[in-house]
């Protein structure tokens, strides 16, 4: 390590660390303590955490990040610098899947693909709520505008690209256009699997994205009118800046990593930090992930979606996901005992 990265880290250690989120309580928790610490690959972990702190102002981050990039041992770099915080508001954890998801479409309308993905209209960022779902899908709102992207095949896997909220399109001619978030209706997300719960349809533990899926396309009327329960509704971009080998971009704009990115609620976990997860379940996940990426039904200290990757098989992993378990986040250290401090008083 150089003297001048020394340096940094003095005036770091120095300073007093910040909050990041106001409620839930804080307690540190030792390494030795964290499930499968010692079996993990660390560094994996710490490429992963490279891709975006950079990105990270805050001076605390900034050092740290600087720290990695001199490529340390990882795992001595983790414990060394960073403590574990566990964050509870009272909420059970639960871990779900997400993947980007790749759907067949043209760039111009036909017989086959019929359903359009869209760009944000100027109105919908002006004013929140806008149109509804089932407003902008049966109205004229949105017609003869040129807002249209793409068109696709498939109504019920367009919904869940929305759920995703970025994806691939893959053109007749073997093209692909990949597609980012880019911006919603204001209405706010209702999960169309409870609904299904509460109407008796299904139970609890049956309720999958593929269930889901299924159950609308056997039932194309009332499937319809299920998935308008939902009124929020996400509109895209094209996203043509990074290679298509590469993970689709998270809220920090930046690849996600299948198996090492989570989605997380950025009101107790900042962004691009890293997370300790202990995902029970049948499946049982004990792994040092990073916070890249937020999703609309993502709320809580212990509350996370796990990127799959892309295509079918990602989508069918993360589909089955729902798990408990417990997610910790790895904080630095003064800002650490801070935030112990200040949930004490």
């Amino acid at each position: 390590m150089t003297r001048t990265l020394w340096v940094v880290l003095s005036v770091w250690l120095s300073v007093a660390g910040s909050l990041w989120a106001d409620e839930g309580t804080h307690s540190i928790v030792e390494f030795g303590d964290l499930d499968g610490w010692e079996q993990d690959d660390h560094a994996s972990a710490l490429a992963v955490f490279l891709e975006t702190c950079p990105d990270m102002v805050d001076p605390d981050w900034s050092a740290l990040c600087a720290l990695a990039g001199q490529k340390p041992d990882a795992k001595a770099f983790f414990e060394l610098f960073f403590r574990p915080v566990l964050i509870e508001n009272g909420q059970k954890a639960l871990f779900t899947g997400y993947f980007e998801p790749e759907l067949d479409g043209a760039l111009s309308p036909s017989e086959r693909f019929r359903h359009p993905v869209y760009r944000q209209p100027p109105e919908a960022r002006r004013s929140s709520p806008w149109l509804s779902r089932r407003e902008i899908e049966t109205g004229d709102a949105m017609q003869g505008r040129g807002l249209e992207i793409a068109w696709v095949d498939d109504p019920v896997e367009l919904f869940f690209l929305q759920i995703q909220g970025s994806g691939r399109i893959r053109l007749p001619d073997g093209r692909v256009v990949r597609v980012g978030y880019g911006g919603k209706n204001g209405h706010e997300y209702r999960s169309v699997g409870v609904e299904m719960v509460r109407r008796g349809i299904y139970k609890v533990h049956q309720v999958s994205a593929e269930v889901i899926k299924n159950w609308v396309r056997r039932n194309p009327e009332a499937g319809r009118e299920l998935l308008f329960h939902n009124p929020s509704y996400v509109f895209f971009r094209i996203v043509d800046k990074i290679p298509a080998a590469a993970g689709p971009l998270g809220a920090m704009n930046r690849s996600v990593t299948p198996g090492r990115t989570i989605a997380v609620d950025p009101a107790f976990v900042p962004l691009g930090a890293p997370v300790w997860i202990e995902k029970d379940g049948a499946d049982p996940m004990r792994r040092l992930m990073v916070a890249q990426d937020t999703g609309s039904a993502i709320k809580g200290p212990q509350r996370a979606d796990i990127f799959f990757g892309t295509g079918d098989d990602a989508g069918r992993a993360a589909g089955k996901l729902r798990d408990p378990g417990r997610m910790l986040v790895l904080m630095p250290i003064q800002r650490a005992f801070a935030m112990l401090s200040e949930s004490l008083r």
